[in-house]
């Protein structure tokens, strides 16, 4: 097994004052690992980074068009999003077009994010519901999923009709036999993959094509969460500004514990990366570093370097330090 390597430094004036080590990869459009850092065979649960992934099977089975689903909600099928309204008022919509309620989401209630949509909930007597989770959309996604297949109310059953669909898709783009699954703060089961395996399916998504069923199905993912970057996470977050930073260019999504994914349908590159210590300012600091290694992203645009560069401010505003990416990432 391959030691992690560096992936972002904290440094305060001219000290190294900490790193966030992890593990990296860039896969060619066969797949192929064309660069990384760290150990590409470490198995990792990619957690909400592959939930285009799990949205495969709502397209491939018929579900989504006989449904009516537009590309808002299939940009929400794959969001880990802020419980915002523009968020929560189509999922309510969805769940009421296929008829179905918010007793019938299986993810837990969830606060918004933004603490001005949380102060105005206290303020309005109201309490945060299933629809403000934010896998709220996947989890609308397999309810549709469910009702197509005709299926049982459990779609978060690793034997549901659902979830086996979502595992044979997992495994097909990965190329890899999962180890097993953990389950994932909404409840679902979350397949495990090696690092290479992830970032080959980002690769089959960059290189998606209308010539099969699934091919189809992946394109008109990456289509949606490029249209739509607001729905996959919202205000402030990465995901979104990062996809806005390079309209129709790329598609990223985040994960917890420190995953990132990328796609990038201009070059055929998939991107898959984990910071070993779960942080979430070391994956955002590696994915837009990585960008700008590739020429997706200019390292001055501003929400590159609000992930790459930001400072280190102390409780009087003086900045005091800074967050880098590793220097092997950029060279």
């Amino acid at each position: 097994m391959m030691q992690a390597a560096a992936l972002a430094e904290i440094w305060r004036g001219d000290f190294l004052e900490s790193e966030h080590l992890g593990h990296a990869v860039i896969c060619g459009p066969d797949g192929n690992v064309i660069d990384g850092w760290g150990d590409p065979d470490r198995v990792i649960l990619p957690r909400s980074s592959v939930k285009m992934i799990q949205a495969l099977p709502l397209i491939e089975s018929g579900a989504a068009d006989a449904a009516d689903l537009g590309v808002e909600h299939l940009a929400l099928s794959c969001a880990s999003h802020q419980g915002q309204a523009v968020h929560t008022d189509l999922v309510d919509a969805w769940l009421h077009n296929i008829g179905r309620g918010e007793d019938d989401l299986i993810c837990g209630p969830q606060a918004p994010r933004i603490s001005a949509d949380r102060r105005a909930m206290i303020r309005a007597g109201e309490n945060p519901c299933r629809v403000h989770n934010n896998c709220s959309g996947k989890h609308t996604g397999f309810l549709t999923l469910a009702r197509h297949l005709g299926a049982g109310p459990d779609y978060v059953a690793a034997d549901h009709p659902v979830q086996l669909a979502v595992r044979e898709a997992f495994e097909d783009v990965t190329d890899q036999t999962s180890p097993g699954f953990g389950i994932d703060g909404c409840s679902a089961p979350n397949f495990a993959a090696t690092l290479h395996g992830v970032g080959r399916a980002m690769a089959f998504f960059a290189n998606a094509q209308d010539s099969s069923g699934r091919g189809r199905a992946a394109r008109r993912l990456v289509e949606a969460m490029m249209t739509r970057p607001d729905l996959v996470a919202g205000q402030d977050r990465a995901c979104t500004e990062l996809m806005l930073a390079a309209p129709g260019r790329l598609a990223v999504k985040t994960g917890a514990e420190g995953v990132f994914v990328a796609i990038l349908p201009d070059q055929g590159i998939g991107i898959a990366l984990k910071a070993a210590d779960g942080a979430t300012r070391a994956s955002e600091c590696a994915i837009a570093a990585l960008l700008v290694r590739l020429g997706v992203l200019p390292a001055d645009h501003p929400a590159v370097q609000r992930r790459m560069n930001p400072p280190i401010k102390n409780w009087d505003g003086l900045e005091v330090g800074a967050i880098r990416p590793a220097p092997g990432l950029l060279a």
